[in-house]
């Protein structure tokens, strides 16, 4: 009995959560509005190894074809640091903090490049000094390329917001 009255319920449940008026944002996968806004997005070149891997990164998120022309250009400015914060009475680094940060602005590709978002993303993390450097400089290296994805991802997701707002105008 128990069973049924909790069946009897559920559509009363969902019918209320469905109305509260969230709506997916990737509805329509790869042929929804807000996935076909990111496609239209440049990447522009970003220096350094640092800026090489946050620009693929975000190539692949945005799902650029290539085909079209781009409406959108992502303008993307890194400023990576490493900071030695544990130190021991000899002068060594025990610990590192790598901070990796972007500025980025999302601009009409026209002749104006109307600026439609300005934010900024960070991230950072820490890093084992040991007495291996090649471990050290792998470490390092790893966290770079972590830190770039989490970059990438709240970028995209900052973009497919606003991508999500614009569309609903």
């Amino acid at each position: 009995m128990k069973r049924l009255a909790a069946l009897a319920l559920m559509p009363v449940a969902f019918g209320t959560l469905s109305g509260c008026g969230l709506h997916p944002m990737y509805a329509g996968g790869t042929h929804g509005p807000v996935a076909e806004k990111l496609a239209q997005v440049e990447v522009g070149q970003i220096g350094g190894q640092a800026g090489w891997l946050m620009r693929n990164a975000l190539v692949d998120r945005l799902g650029a074809s290539g085909n079209a022309a781009p409406k959108y250009k992502l303008e993307v400015e890194l400023s990576d640091q490493l900071t030695g914060l544990g130190i021991r009475s000899d002068n060594t680094v025990t610990r590192e903090r790598r901070t990796l940060r972007a500025r980025f602005r999302l601009v009409t590709a026209d002749a104006e490049g109307t600026t439609l978002l300005d934010a900024s993303a960070g991230s950072n993390t820490g890093i084992d000094v040991v007495s291996s450097d090649y471990a050290t400089v792998a470490a390092e290296q790893t966290a770079l390329e972590n830190l770039v994805n989490d970059l990438a991802d709240q970028i995209v997701a900052r973009v497919a917001t606003f991508a999500h707002r614009d569309q609903a105008r």
